[in-house]
C-alpha cells in the first residue's frame, strides 16, 4: 500500500468540504464511510480491514483535486470502488498461507463478499450491515474488536480481549471463527434473497 503519501489538514479539510457543505454533516458521513469500509474489507476476510480503509481514504485524498468537480453522485460509491482496487492488490501481496489463517477459509476459496460492481458492494455492506445487527451487542462488539490491528499489535489487543471477556486465546478464536462463519452465512443467504441489480 502507498504508505509515502501522507493526509496533511488541508487535504482533510477539502475531503470533508466534498462530502457535504456542513462540517458536521460531512464529518458524520466521513465516520460512517470509515465504518462502512471496514466492515467491507472485514466481511472480505481482511485482517487489516482498519488500515485498508484508510489506505482507501487517503487515495480518495489525493484524488480529489481530478475528481471533485467532475464527480456527480454520492461520493461514498467512489469510496466503494477506490476499495475494490485495495482489496484487489491486498490479495496479490498477501501469501495464500496468511489469508486462509486469518480468514478461516480455504486459500483460493470463495470470499464472503465476492468484489463484483459498485451496486453489488453497496448491496453487499446492506446485507452485512443488517446482519451485524442482528447479532447480539456482545457478538458485534467482538467481530468488531477481533479484527483489530496487526502483527503483534494484533496478538496482544486479541490476548487482551480474551481477559477481557474471561476466557482463553484459543477460545476467543474458536468464537470469532463461528461468528464469522455466522455472519458469513447470514450475508449469503441476504444476497441471494435480495434482487439482482
Amino acid at each position: 500500500m502507498n504508505k509515502e503519501w501522507a493526509v496533511t489538514q488541508q487535504d482533510f479539510d477539502r475531503l470533508l468540504e466534498w462530502l457535504a457543505a456542513d462540517r458536521e454533516s460531512a464529518g458524520s458521513k466521513y465516520e460512517k464511510i470509515r465504518v462502512r469500509l471496514i466492515k467491507i474489507f472485514t466481511c472480505r476476510g481482511c485482517g487489516a480491514a482498519d488500515e485498508l480503509a484508510d489506505e482507501t481514504i487517503n487515495r480518495v485524498t489525493a484524488k480529489l483535486g481530478e475528481i471533485a468537480e467532475s464527480y456527480s453522485g454520492d461520493p461514498a460509491l467512489y469510496f466503494y470502488g477506490v476499495a475494490q482496487k485495495v482489496h484487489l492488490e491486498y490479495l496479490r501481496k498477501k501469501p495464500p498461507l496468511q489469508e486462509f489463517l486469518e480468514s478461516g477459509r480455504e486459500p483460493g476459496g470463495q470470499t464472503p463478499c465476492p468484489p463484483e460492481t459498485d451496486s453489488n458492494v453497496e448491496q453487499e455492506y446492506a446485507c452485512l450491515e443488517r446482519c451485524m445487527d442482528r447479532l447480539p451487542p456482545e457478538n458485534r462488539r467482538l467481530v468488531l474488536e477481533y479484527y483489530q490491528e496487526e502483527k503483534r499489535a494484533k496478538i496482544d489487543h486479541r490476548k487482551q480481549l480474551a481477559d477481557q471477556l474471561g476466557i482463553a486465546v484459543n477460545a476467543l478464536r474458536i468464537r470469532a471463527y463461528r461468528l464469522r462463519a455466522q455472519l458469513q452465512q447470514c450475508v449469503q443467504n441476504c444476497l441471494e434473497e435480495s434482487p439482482a441489480h
